[in-house]
Parts: C-alpha cells; sequence; structure tokens
C-alpha cells in the first residue's frame, strides 16, 4: 500500500515480510528478520509486533489462565467490568489486561510484554544489516471509540513526534497542541499489512527515512503521559483512593473553577427527605483565610485554657491546625437542617439531625474526591466545630448554617505518606 506522508508529501510503502519461523525463547530476531527480508535498505523502518519478542526473551508463561498473570503484571487497576480489566503495566501503558494475551501462542500458556520495549527494539536495531528504525507494536483498545488499533510500545531509532507546536496553519491560525505521535501512526499503519490471523509479524516501512535518526533515541517513553499531566489519571477502579491527606503545599495557585467544579460534585451527594444539606463557603481572599484562623485560633486557646490544658498541650493542638495556613485557598462546609422533621421526643429528633450529618459527611467526601480528581491535594480539619459561632462571625453567614470543619486545599508540594494496610474482612461482619 502507498500513500501521502504529511509531513514530506512523498509515497511511502509499506510491506509485509512473510516467510518467519516460529520464534521460540533464545532466537535472534535480528537475524530472522534479515534473512527473511534481504531486501532491507538503510532508512527503513521495522514494524515489529511485541508478541514475537516476547517470545524469543522468553515472556512465555504457562497456564491458560490468565487471571494471575495480570495480577503480576499490573502496577495499577484503572477500571474492571466483570471479567475486564485495564490496567497500567509497569511500563506506564495503560491498557487491557496488563497486555498479558493468550492469541498467537500455544495453548495452556499466555505472552507478557517484554521487560523493556525499548531496550528490546535498540537490540534488534543493533543486529540489523543496514540502519533501520524500529518499533515495537502491540494493540491497544480506545477510551472513547470501538475497536483497536496498533500503537508503539517500543521504538530505537525512529524520531517519535512531530511537533507543529508553535506554527501556523494555512490560515495562520497558530498551532497550540498540535503533536502527532508519529510511531504510533506507523504502527497503525503497519498492522493494515500483517494483519491478526495472517502470521505475518514485522514489515517494512519505506520512504519515512527523514525520521530515521543516527542514535536510538529516546524510545517510547516520550509518548507516557506524566500522571501530573493525565487529565483521565483516575479510572472507576481507583478514584475513591486517589483522595489523600495533604499537608504541605506548594505556592502554586488554585484554579477557583476546579473548586467549584468539586462542589458540584459534592451537591450530587444523598440526603433524607430529598432535602439539600450542603452549604460552602469558599474563601478565596488571603485577608479573610488570615481573620478567620486568626480568630479561630484565640477561641481555641481560650477554650483549652479553661478547659485546664496545659500550655505544652495547647501549642501541641495549635500546631495541628497549621495546615490551615499553609494552604491557599479554604473551603468551609456547612450543615442546614432545611427541610428536616421536628418529632415530639428527643430521641427521633437527635436521628433526625444525625440523618443530616450524615449527608453532610456524604458531600465533603465527594468534595475531596474531586478535589483529587482535579489534581488538587485537601485535608479536611474539624476546628471550625469547636468555634461554630466565632466563624459564623467572621465569615457573616446565618446562625442556621453550622460549620462542619474546614478543607485545606491546594497542589501538593510533596507525595502524601503511606496509608496504613488495612483489609476489608477486618471491617466486615456477616450475619
Amino acid at each position: 500500500m502507498t500513500h501521502q506522508s504529511p509531513t514530506t508529501h512523498q509515497s511511502i510503502e509499506i510491506r509485509p515480510v512473510p516467510g518467519l519461523p516460529e520464534v521460540r525463547p533464545g532466537d535472534d530476531l535480528a537475524a530472522l528478520i534479515a534473512r527473511a527480508a534481504p531486501g532491507l535498505a538503510e532508512g527503513d523502518i521495522l514494524v515489529v509486533t511485541s508478541k514475537i519478542v516476547s517470545k524469543a526473551e522468553g515472556r512465555v508463561r504457562q497456564g491458560a489462565d490468565r487471571t494471575q498473570a495480570i495480577a503480576e503484571e499490573t502496577a495499577r487497576v484503572v477500571a474492571r467490568r466483570g471479567d475486564t480489566v485495564i490496567s497500567q503495566t509497569r511500563h506506564g501503558f495503560v491498557m487491557a489486561a496488563a497486555g498479558v494475551d493468550a492469541s498467537n501462542t500455544e495453548p495452556g500458556t499466555v505472552l507478557l510484554l517484554p521487560t523493556d520495549p525499548d531496550a528490546s527494539a535498540r537490540r534488534i536495531r543493533a543486529g540489523l544489516p543496514v540502519k533501520a528504525g524500529v518499533i515495537l507494536s502491540d494493540t491497544f483498545g480506545r477510551p472513547w471509540r470501538n475497536g483497536l488499533t496498533d500503537v508503539a510500545i517500543g521504538v530505537a531509532g525512529v524520531r517519535p513526534f512531530a511537533d507543529f507546536r508553535g506554527m501556523s496553519d494555512g490560515y495562520g491560525n497558530p498551532l497550540m497542541a498540535t503533536l502527532t505521535a508519529l510511531v504510533d501512526e506507523i504502527a497503525a499503519a503497519a498492522e493494515l499489512v500483517k494483519g491478526k490471523l495472517d502470521g505475518v509479524p514485522v514489515a517494512v516501512v519505506r520512504g519515512l527515512s527523514h525520521l530515521v535518526t543516527e542514535e536510538d533515541g529516546p524510545g517510547v517513553r516520550p509518548l507516557v503521559r506524566p500522571a501530573d499531566e493525565d487529565m483521565f489519571r483516575y479510572g472507576s477502579a481507583d478514584v475513591v483512593f486517589a483522595r489523600r491527606t495533604i499537608r504541605e503545599f506548594s505556592s502554586e495557585p488554585v484554579d477557583p473553577a476546579a473548586v467549584r467544579r468539586a462542589v458540584n460534585a459534592a451537591i450530587s451527594a444523598p440526603a433524607p427527605h430529598h432535602t439539600t444539606p450542603w452549604r460552602f463557603v469558599l474563601l478565596e481572599s488571603a485577608s479573610t483565610r488570615e481573620k478567620l484562623l486568626d480568630a479561630m485560633l484565640e477561641a481555641w486557646v481560650r477554650d483549652l485554657r479553661a478547659t485546664g490544658f496545659t500550655e505544652e498541650s495547647i501549642a501541641r493542638r495549635v500546631r495541628r491546625g497549621d495546615v490551615l495556613r499553609r494552604a491557599p485557598y479554604l473551603v468551609v462546609p456547612c450543615l442546614v437542617m432545611d427541610g428536616s422533621h421536628t418529632y415530639p421526643d428527643d430521641r427521633r429528633n437527635a436521628a433526625e439531625r444525625e440523618m443530616f450529618v450524615v449527608a453532610m459527611g456524604a458531600g465533603v467526601q465527594n468534595l475531596l474526591v474531586q478535589l483529587a480528581v482535579e489534581g488538587l491535594g485537601s485535608a479536611w480539619v474539624s476546628s471550625t466545630m469547636f468555634c461554630r459561632d466565632v466563624v459564623r462571625e467572621v465569615l457573616d453567614i446565618p446562625e442556621t448554617w453550622d460549620p462542619m470543619g474546614s478543607v485545606a486545599v491546594g497542589h501538593a508540594a510533596a507525595p502524601p505518606r503511606d496509608r496504613p494496610p488495612r483489609e476489608a474482612a477486618d471491617f466486615i461482619v456477616t450475619r
């Protein structure tokens, strides 16, 4: 097949490499490919299906059940539905079943991805008789589209990107985000001549010699988006666990729109009697934050002294609230009892309030989780409950609003501490 390259307007040719034998552990792939493709020329690009690389490197596991292999190859479960698992591998790839494959391998075995696909590509390139580029390909699904396509998982000697950022199109419009993944496009095009069922695991792409580099280059690493730039990092399986208590914040400002999106998530929580018991005071003014925290500190110290705490104990407790001063943004969630029922006995009235407090907790949890999805760290501190009158006065909010703590918000200055290990079984009683 031939078509025009979008960057050079020259024809390219993609042809299959038939005749390769069944690959076994320890085989020299470069030698096998060179014999099967005697016309390989300098500047060609070889696209090699990763399965034969896995076979040659002994990444074959006995056992038809993929479940254990998937678990061992998974660094993070992104989503799960029934038997389908979308995993992040140790390479950083997000793909179905952590790349563990039971196709095109002997019955009773599964194939694992190469341990280091870039290194595998470099070894193949080094063994070729000419200076060619090498791309290792594998099949990926896409989050928003049906169907599969091949992408590059290992690269040697091929420029991975065409970067058009900072240029202008034919109409003079500036290109702000156009970064074309050339090696993925080449991998997908090569699959058209390899096919899934034809037993042709290698293709040669000719006509893109301007993309072949003298050095092996950076490999596929630049294509793997860093976690802090990934807007969709948290999948359905781990979004709740993304919420972590952050106590140290950087000086980077908080986007108020992101906080408002988090509030939108908060007010989707369940509540009794079809009520909306949540209110959120957003402290976007530094002077307001300082005024509130100074007033709260004075109230805490006065209360602790009156209760008989020592000055050393008071200082220790006050330090725990310092996280609020270190945060560039504060949210004060408030409970309102509008729509609650009044009963003739205190027991039922107490239960009624508890229902609303539980709903408030659900709203705060939604807020914290969505802040994490927005890339923001947070810490919930219960301090405002001990001086509600002071908080109402400083923030000028109604008497019917009960401040239910404060949420410090900001960009994490350091990773959170590891969570202590917990097992669900330790918290479950079955009857």
